[in-house]
């Protein structure tokens, strides 16, 4: 599991990045991958990979392809490939997607919905 921490921890790897002082709020709608360092209220969709860093403050309904959370989230995610909660996160709602990596420290209160893969 290092391996794939160490791997979503790199922003050089990722498509954008939205530094920790920027407030959004509405729908957002990528491709390919995105990291979230400041606050985010609304819908976000993707057929990408949603990273929300550890300065993350997440308010919102995601459907995504893989999620990978650092910081806090609010809403139900929707993954079609995975969701990680890694150490230190905050997730409170609902969880739907195939594969689930929950990491020692992570906080999570929600259900969780094992579907099957595509």
């Amino acid at each position: 599991m290092t391996d794939i921490k160490e791997q979503v921890e790199d922003e050089n790897k990722l498509e954008t990045v939205i530094s920790d002082d920027i407030e959004l709020k509405g729908r957002l709608v990528f491709k390919n991958s995105l990291k979230i360092k400041g606050s985010f209220e609304g819908r976000i969709e993707s057929d990408g990979h949603l990273v929300l860093g550890q300065e993350a403050e997440i308010s919102a309904d995601i459907v995504s392809k893989k999620v990978s959370v650092f910081g806090s989230v609010r809403g139900k995610i929707k993954a079609a490939q995975r969701i990680e909660l890694y150490h230190n996160s905050k997730t409170y709602g609902d969880l739907i997607t195939p594969d689930i990596i929950i990491e020692g420290g992570a906080l999570f209160n929600g259900t969780c919905i094992m579907s099957e893969e595509k």
